[in-house]
C-alpha cells in the first residue's frame, strides 16, 4: 500500500459505482487505478472516495502499487482541492484539461516528476484568473523542458547560428527548433515565426524563479499566446506521433 498526493488527469466511469482513473502522483508518477465503489455511499451518507473523483481534483490517495502492473487499486481518497474557481471559466477549464492531456502524453508511467507535479499544482488555481494565458504558456514551456522535449529557441537547429535581429525566423517541428533565414529554403516543413513572439518565449524561459515557477511574467493576450501554444503543440504532436484533442480549443488551428 502506498500513500501519495495525486491529481486526477483522466477518468472513465466503470459500472454504476466504480471509476478507472489516470492519476499523476508526486512520488509515484503517472499511473492507472480502479476505484471500486467510488460512487457508493454508506448509510451515513459518506464514501471512502468522497463520493467519487473528478477531473483535475487534488487529493491524498492510498492505493496498491506494483510497478510490474498496469492497473492499481485505489482504496482511499481524501479531496484536498476541487479547484472550484477554475471550473467557473470555460477558458480556464480548456487550458487545465489541455495540461492534463499533455502530461498524459509526455510523462512515462511510474516515472516520478515531483517538480513538475508541484508546477501543475500551483498552476491550476491561476488558470481560472485573469493571468491564465501567460501562466499556462510558462507551464507549457516548463513541461517540455522537464520531459526532455524542450524546443530550441535560441539558435538555428540546422547551422547552429543565432538568427540576426529583426530578420525572418522560421520554425520546424521535425527539427525541433528555429530555422534561420539562410537555412529555411532547405527545410520543407518550416513555418514562419513572428520575431516578437519568439522574444516573448525567450523572455519567459529566462525569468527568475521561486519554487520552480517563473516570476514577473509579462501580461499577455490570446493574440500572443495562441500562436506560441500552437507551435509547441505541433512540436509535441510530431514527437508523440498523434494529434492532441484539446489543441484546437486552446490554440486554434
Amino acid at each position: 500500500m502506498v500513500s501519495d498526493r495525486c491529481i486526477c488527469l483522466r477518468k472513465v466511469e466503470y459500472s454504476e459505482t466504480s471509476q478507472i482513473l489516470t492519476l499523476f502522483g508526486r512520488n509515484t508518477g503517472l499511473l492507472q487505478a480502479i476505484a471500486k465503489g467510488a460512487h457508493r455511499q454508506t448509510k451515513a451518507g459518506a464514501s471512502k472516495f468522497d463520493g467519487g473523483i473528478d477531473l483535475l481534483d487534488l487529493g491524498n490517495a492510498v492505493f496498491t502499487f506494483d510497478s510490474s502492473r498496469d492497473m492499481h487499486t485505489l482504496t482511499e481518497w481524501k479531496l484536498r482541492d476541487g479547484h472550484l474557481n477554475l471550473r467557473k471559466t470555460l477558458r480556464g477549464m480548456y487550458l487545465a484539461l489541455y495540461a492534463a492531456e499533455l502530461l498524459n502524453n509526455l510523462v512515462e508511467v511510474h516515472d516520478p516528476h515531483p517538480e513538475l507535479f508541484d508546477r501543475l499544482r500551483h498552476t491550476l488555481p491561476h488558470l481560472g484568473g485573469n493571468r491564465s494565458e501567460e501562466v499556462f504558456l510558462a507551464f507549457h514551456l516548463d513541461l517540455l523542458r522537464q520531459t526532455g522535449h524542450q524546443v530550441e529557441l535560441d539558435t538555428c537547429v540546422n547551422c547552429g547560428e543565432m538568427p540576426a535581429p529583426f530578420s525572418d525566423t522560421y520554425y520546424s517541428s521535425s527539427r525541433g527548433g528555429l530555422i534561420c533565414r539562410n537555412c529555411e529554403a532547405m527545410i520543407p516543413d518550416r513555418n514562419r515565426l513572428d520575431t516578437r513572439l519568439l522574444r516573448i518565449a525567450q523572455q519567459i524561459l529566462k525569468l527568475p524563479r521561486a519554487n520552480g515557477a517563473p516570476q514577473r511574467l509579462p501580461q499577455l493576450t490570446r493574440h500572443q499566446t495562441d500562436p506560441l501554444n500552437s507551435l509547441l503543440a505541433k512540436h509535441i504532436e510530431f514527437a508523440v506521433g498523434k494529434n492532441l484533442r484539446m489543441r484546437p480549443l486552446v490554440a486554434g488551428k
